[in-house]
């Protein structure tokens, strides 16, 4: 299947303990529902590194669940391939329609290492799985010749959050594969991405403002660029205001702005100040998006 579309890294609900509370993310997943493509559950914005496996595995399950007809793409992406691979495997028997991967983290690993990480966890599920390269996170960068080598192992895409659009661009140049997806891991740069190549954008931003993301990509998808232009700069406003404070935090809280009780950020993350709060809201108003 084609990945395409606009597709938040869905937060995960937590009640006040940190313990994930379904309910809250079923009404974070109907807030979503209806504007979006697609979900990329237990991830950076997920609080995939912060949770253990079995509750991974809830969230996933969760996820699947509530999907409506949008497509999921479930992070499984952990410090050791042991974990990744009982998490993938889980995945793909709870209905995923594919996994994504940020290379192992903590400890820098040689390429051969890696490729062997990646080899292990595509023979372990039939389900297309995506290499989620993050190197800030990961410590462990992908180069384009990696990413062709695995494409030609059966990688059926990636999720490049280098946030550099010439990397995105490398990658595009190296890897020729047939069927091969690209998929953006920011909306900062989604118009020039989409331009090049990219199927779909995996956007934080589209936690909070799914409409202001899902407006913008089918005016991609007409071609009018200068409009598309525009929408994209207004994009980069409302996520400059989000980086007022830990973008992970200001997107619970701007869901509350929002009338949607998300729950609270798992620690050690804490809740933005009130005069945080204020300040952005303040200029989401002028903005009227809250």
């Amino acid at each position: 299947m084609e990945f395409t579309g606009i597709i938040p890294p869905v937060i995960t609900g937590f009640d006040g303990q940190g313990r994930f509370d379904p309910g809250r993310q079923r009404d974070i997943m109907g807030f979503l529902n209806p504007h979006v493509h697609g979900f990329y559950p237990c991830g950076t914005y997920g609080s995939g590194p912060l949770m253990g496996t079995e509750d991974r595995k809830r969230v996933a399950e969760a996820v699947i669940r509530d999907k409506g007809k949008a497509y999921v793409i479930v992070h499984v992406g952990a410090a050791s391939t042991a974990e990744t691979l009982d998490l993938a495997r889980h995945a793909e028997s709870a209905g995923a329609d594919a996994v994504g991967a940020i290379p192992p983290y903590y400890f820098k690993y040689p390429q051969s290492e890696l490729l062997e990480h990646y080899r292990a966890l595509i023979r372990a599920v039939k389900i297309p799985v995506f290499l989620y390269n993050n190197p800030d996170l990961s410590g462990n960068p992908i180069s384009p010749e990696m990413l062709k080598t695995l494409a030609e192992e059966g990688l059926a895409g990636v999720k490049d959050s280098a946030f550099d659009l010439v990397n995105f661009y490398l990658y595009l140049i190296k890897v020729k594969k047939p069927g091969f997806q690209f998929i953006v891991g920011t909306e900062a740069i989604a118009q020039g991405a989409l331009d090049a190549g990219a199927c779909g954008v995996i956007a934080g931003l589209a936690n909070v403002f799914p409409e202001m993301l899902t407006d913008f990509y089918e005016t991609w998808k007409k071609g009018d660029a200068k409009a598309t232009a525009e929408k994209q700069l207004r994009i980069v406003q409302a996520r400059a205001v989000m980086k007022y404070g830990p973008t992970l935090t200001m997107t619970y809280a701007v869901l509350r702005m929002r009338g949607i009780d998300p729950g609270f950020p798992k620690a050690p993350h804490r809740e933005i100040s009130r005069e945080l709060y204020d300040r952005a809201r303040g200029e989401l108003r002028e903005m009227g998006l809250v």
